[in-house]
């Protein structure tokens, strides 16, 4: 049931119109060209010793996986796009367009889709070892930096 949201939330993202302005609302953030959306969302991990968090990032990564040998089935293999360089390029004063400037930095990697204009990418997110994993969807018109 669960694969069967993220697919509608993903469906929903690949067709809604962009704002003409940077909006948030909940654990969806949209602007000219973009849509970053967090299909799930972990607990926290304040008084973990990191045996918790290692496993619920194992987790994460295997939906993300999954999900992406479902989508494969409709656009085929994903690329897997590491966002290290555009992070290093933000860090050292680099103007990165969106999404791709706020994802890069708590998101090390996309598998990645290009579907007639857009850009379909799913990461695990995790902005701190404290806070929760998420696992993003990231629709967007913007080539990849």
């Amino acid at each position: 049931m669960e694969t069967a949201q993220h697919l509608a939330a993903i469906d929903d993202l690949v067709v809604r119109a962009f704002p003409e302005r940077a909006e948030s609302s909940g654990f969806r953030d949209s602007g000219p060209g973009y849509h970053v959306a967090a299909l799930a969302t972990s607990e926290e991990f304040w008084e973990d010793d990191g045996t918790r968090r290692s496993a619920v990032h194992e987790q994460y990564e295997a939906d993300r996986d999954g999900l992406s040998t479902v989508l494969g089935v409709r656009w085929g293999p994903p690329q897997v796009f590491s966002l290290w360089s555009v992070l290093d390029r933000s860090m050292s004063g680099e103007r990165i367009s969106e999404p791709w400037g706020g994802v890069c930095c708590h998101v090390p990697d996309l598998h990645l889709w290009r579907a007639g204009q857009r850009w379909i990418g799913l990461g695990v997110s995790q902005w701190d070892k404290e806070l929760p994993f998420q696992l993003l969807a990231v629709v967007t018109t913007v080539d990849p930096p």
